[in-house]
């Protein structure tokens, strides 16, 4: 089991980075020949990104929730440069997707989505889990003085005086 960090801890990165969410919706479950080769090409996706070195290729990481991939990329650039190289192993299954699936594009669905994120203009707490996400990818910090509430880690001022910026959450 994964070393759990029992105190709030906040995620930091250098710099802009991506945030790519993909996934995949089986809607005729009994159709396994159309969507089995979806999760195994996903699969080695994910394989090979994570044996390259990520200095070549920007993949910084990844983490899998159910039918949900989040990854984490250190560019746009990276990221479509993988997605558009023949070589590689996303290339020739997207195109293989497409050719499979071009008469009964119902049966099987994929998505996704991507974002841009500058340079602290996101924020990200942890209580008590193991290195997750973005906590995994980057550099974890105690949540104390100036990353204590999601204003600040996002760096969007002051915190307002209310009930919750009472609360004392173990400073």
């Amino acid at each position: 089991m994964t070393q759990i960090i029992e105190k709030r801890m906040a995620a930091r990165m250098e710099g802009d980075f991506v945030v790519f969410l993909i996934g995949a919706r089986i809607n005729n479950p009994w159709k396994v020949h159309k969507w089995l080769p979806v999760a195994a090409a996903m699969r080695r996706m994910l394989k090979e990104l994570e044996q390259a070195p990520a200095e070549q290729t920007g993949f910084l990481g990844y983490e899998t929730y159910g039918s949900l991939i989040v990854q984490y990329w250190r560019s746009f650039d990276h990221l479509e440069r993988y997605a558009r190289n023949p070589d590689l192993e996303h290339f020739p299954a997207w195109v293989e997707f497409y050719r499979a699936n071009a008469k009964s594009m119902g049966d099987v669905g994929i998505w996704h989505e991507t974002y841009c994120v500058r340079e602290g203009e996101y924020e990200a707490i942890y209580a008590s889990m193991p290195p997750t996400g973005l906590g995994k990818v980057g550099k974890l910090t105690e949540a104390r003085g100036q990353l204590k509430s999601a204003r600040q880690r996002a760096a969007r001022g002051e915190e307002p005086r209310d009930k919750l910026a009472e609360l004392d959450l173990g400073e």
